[in-house]
């Protein structure tokens, strides 16, 4: 998403739609076509067609997903869809899809393909193939094969297990192909993709971080009119992103709540407190509420549990903030009805909102909220992917050390214990992390990485020798990894000097520790967080 400023306005009446059938790269796409500057949504495959168009798209893209079309029960689509004028791009099960839709043969002959294979393009000035290569590589992940595109179809491109791997009908502005562009290991997957967006439906690329400010402003402020609202803040780039855009749009009428629930890391709340007031100029109301939380979280040790139960003390909290803001603002002072929260597309998607997907975990400010709410949500990022939020942070002229932040969730360090949370679980975990944020600090490697979750296995004791004698003490893990948006990851490769510093100096420096462990697990199958 770029930040310039456009000469039209943008707004997510230029949506795309990204039919979810299950894949693992639904957000995928959605990324990419937002990073060619236009908006998408994911929407799930069980979505009425009615519905589907009363969203108004100006088009729709049909995710991969890991059925057969042959198969009981498969995903399908009424064909009233390829008929209402809409362009669709279908890429892998929604390219076949399409196909046996409208009339064209797929096989299930068990010819597979699966990783990088070369692709022949046969019309290399269609509208998809404009300007790329004849040969390329492209990555493929099927069993089924299309042998014939639908009647009025032109085929584009083939392999040498599929002979039709791509076709195009300009007249009805349908396109599909048989891999899946969205992922970089397709060669020129993000110029095809860029070419049924600008060429196939017309779409001006015009989606952009000057838009999404102008934008989020002018709806906060049709919500909110002359009342006030008050903004969870935690120190996280997301909440202080969205407290900033409240800020811009109803100035003083916002009063920013930390609270200090015990559970975050060393020197966090000093942090918050000097920094973003220094930096945006807001209300902010430090509430230390460390009792409250470690007493309702006492004795829990299901992370779902405790994420709903932080999301709940979190809501009362802000109620009590809420009845003292009204009272010292006096008999005549506005109400306070509204509260801000830094929600993600992310949280919404893991959270099983909107795409049909399952519940992966409740986010505290999603799942996590209690029925009783007494606040209207204000969530000026909820459609918005980490980076795009980082994006729309430095549009918004906050420092570098808030926007570049690597991510901190909600719930804090209680959902980095594997186990119940305790005060002195607690306080052993917030100097392993801190000695493991000094040394990547001290490494410059604070942006190759995303974030590095610094884990205690409290539930979990190994027996280890130090000082010439037998200790029976708790494993923590390095949960170092590299990502664009939090809806896939990568563990990073981190110097093994680096790691070596951090095991010794947390062995030595932190009691019942004796053991540190390094997590080499990507996104699926893991989250990044082990709660």
């Amino acid at each position: 998403m770029s930040s310039a400023s456009p000469d039209q306005s943008a707004t997510e009446n230029d949506t795309v739609l990204v039919v979810d059938f299950g894949a693992q790269y639904a957000q995928l796409i959605a990324r990419r076509v937002r990073e060619a500057r236009v908006y998408s949504e994911i929407v799930p495959s069980t979505m009425p067609v009615a519905e589907m168009l009363a969203k108004n798209p100006k088009a729709i893209i049909l995710s991969g997903g890991p059925s057969s079309v042959y198969e009981e029960g498969a995903p399908r689509l009424d064909r009233a869809l390829f008929e209402a004028g809409v362009p669709i791009f279908g890429m892998c099960y929604g390219f076949q899809l399409m196909a046996i839709t409208l009339g064209g043969t797929v096989d299930n002959t068990g010819a597979r393909e699966y990783g990088r294979t070369p692709l022949a393009v046969s019309r290399t000035g269609s509208t998809l193939f404009e300007g790329v290569p004849a040969q390329h590589s492209v990555w493929m992940s099927h069993g089924d094969a299309c042998s014939a595109a639908p009647e009025g179809f032109t085929v584009t491109a083939s392999t040498d297990v599929v002979p039709v791997a791509a076709f195009e009908n300009d007249d009805l502005k349908l396109y599909g192909v048989q891999y899946h562009p969205e992922v970089l290991h397709s060669d020129h997957g993000q110029q095809i993709l860029e070419h049924f967006l600008y060429r196939g439906a017309g779409i001006a690329p015009t989606w952009t971080t000057h838009n999404v400010v102008d934008e989020q402003v002018a709806l906060i402020r049709e919500q909110v009119g002359d009342r006030r609202a008050i903004c969870g803040l935690s120190g996280g780039v997301d909440s202080a992103v969205a407290a900033a855009l409240v800020n811009k749009a109803i100035g003083d009428r916002l009063t920013c709540v930390y609270v200090d629930h015990g559970l975050m890391r060393k020197g966090e709340t000093e942090q918050v407190e000097k920094d973003f007031v220094a930096a945006t100029g807001v209300q902010l109301k430090v509430v230390d509420a460390k009792e409250r939380f470690l007493t309702a979280l006492a004795g829990v040790s299901d992370p779902e549990q405790k994420r709903k139960i932080i999301g709940r003390e979190f809501i009362r909290v802000f109620e009590q903030a809420q009845a003292e803001i009204v009272a010292e603002a006096g008999e005549h002072g506005e109400s306070v009805e509204f509260l801000v929260q830094g929600t993600l597309y992310p949280d919404v998607v893991e959270s099983g909102g909107g795409t049909g997907t399952a519940n992966i975990k409740s986010h505290h400010n999603v799942g996590g909220l209690p029925e009783d709410l007494q606040f209207q949500l204000v969530e000026p990022l909820r459609k918005l992917f980490k980076d795009e939020v980082r994006m729309v942070g430095q549009e918004l002229g906050l420092p570098e050390e808030i926007v570049q932040r690597q991510p901190f969730p909600g719930p804090g360090l209680g959902i980095r214990i594997v186990g119940e949370v305790t005060e002195e679980r607690l306080d052993l975990l917030r100097e392993a992390d801190a000695i493991a944020r000094e040394e990547l600090t001290a490494a410059g490697l604070d942006k190759q990485i995303w974030q590095c979750p610094v884990v205690l296995l409290a539930d979990v004791r190994s027996v280890g020798v130090q000082g010439d004698g037998r200790t029976y003490g708790h494993p923590i893990v390095l949960r170092p990894v590299s990502s664009e948006d939090a809806m896939t990851a990568d563990w990073s490769r981190l110097p093994y000097d680096v790691l070596a510093k951090i095991s010794t100096r947390i062995t030595n420096e932190v009691r019942d520790v004796n053991r540190v462990v390094l997590d080499v697990t990507s996104k699926p199958p893991g989250t990044i967080e082990w709660e």
